[in-house]
């Protein structure tokens, strides 16, 4: 089974997609992920991505392709897998056509969130050096700038600022949110889902809609 999550930055895709892929048994493939490795290990492509990241606009394709084209190669993800952040536009979806045939895809998730609540949630993001997350709404550290859970300071990402957030916005609007009129003239499974509420309700909602 191949799997798209999409839905606006913040709306809750990785962290469904990767409660899903445990469920299915297959990977949770996350291209930013990937990048923000490739920028902190020093790559070549985290050095050409890091500046673009940091304005919140989307890396350029080629780039982005060659980089999903090799993992989706492994053998872990021959039976299938869950793809969040890619494709972005609507380049990357036909780069994922011509892989695959066809619509290159099985079904599409659209996790649906609108744009306040976005801004509220990536904005008040926090996180210390050892990868723990809080929220300065729902999961502060009970430290302040400290990290109740490891000691370590804690920081906001760059591209979680709220004028980045908004432009990240904007880029999806203009950019991904046309994937969803893409995916739903093809001949795929297609499902939205409110992502407010319980993480697990979410879930679970998504899962009655892949097996009812």
């Amino acid at each position: 089974m191949r799997l798209l999550f999409l839905g606006p930055p913040g709306a809750g895709k990785g962290t469904q997609a990767k409660r899903v892929a445990a469920n299915l048994e297959i990977p949770h493939i996350a291209t930013g992920d990937m990048l923000r490795q490739a920028v902190s290990e020093g790559t070549d492509l985290g050095l050409k991505a890091r500046a673009i990241m940091e304005r919140g606009d989307l890396v350029p394709d080629d780039l982005v392709i060659g980089m999903l084209m090799e993992r989706i190669a492994r053998d872990d993800a021959s039976a299938g897998f869950i793809l969040d952040g890619f494709p972005r536009t609507i380049g990357q979806a036909a780069a994922l056509e011509d892989r695959f045939g066809g619509a290159g895809l099985d079904a599409a998730v659209v996790i649906d969130v609108d744009s306040d609540e976005i801004v509220r949630r990536i904005s008040g993001r926090r996180m210390c050096g050892n990868g723990h997350v809080f929220h300065v709404d729902d999961a502060p550290s009970t430290e302040g700038d400290t990290c109740d859970q490891c000691g370590e300071p804690t920081y906001q990402r760059e591209d979680d600022q709220v004028e980045t957030v908004r432009n990240r916005l904007g880029v999806y609007r203009e950019l991904t949110e046309p994937l969803i009129a893409f995916y739903q003239d093809r001949q795929i499974d297609f499902y939205r889902v409110d992502g407010v509420g319980g993480v697990d309700s979410i879930t679970d909602a998504i899962m009655a809609a892949l097996r009812p």
